[in-house]
């Protein structure tokens, strides 16, 4: 068994790479999704798009609620996971 292990290190260590890659990226992107700052800033650029005539009031106050909503969600999800 030591030899075959040996001899097969070369071809599996590439597999062991990507798999390491994958795990960084992931916690990457989850950690970038789970961040108030995005929802934050999207509310900002929202709020701009409003005061620049570019949506109404009724598609303001509609994004407006379904990002509030995902931030109040996202809270929770912390509040819940921080010890």
């Amino acid at each position: 068994m030591g030899l075959f292990k040996l001899l097969a290190f070369p071809a599996f260590l590439p597999m062991g790479g990507v798999g390491w890659i994958a795990s960084q990226v992931a916690g990457a992107v989850e950690a970038q999704w789970n961040d108030p700052k995005r929802i934050e800033a999207a509310l900002l650029r929202l709020e701009e798009r409003l005061d620049a005539g570019e949506i109404e009031e009724p598609e303001f106050e509609a994004a407006e609620a379904e990002l509030l909503a995902e931030l109040h969600a996202m809270r929770a999800r912390r509040a819940a996971v921080a010890p």
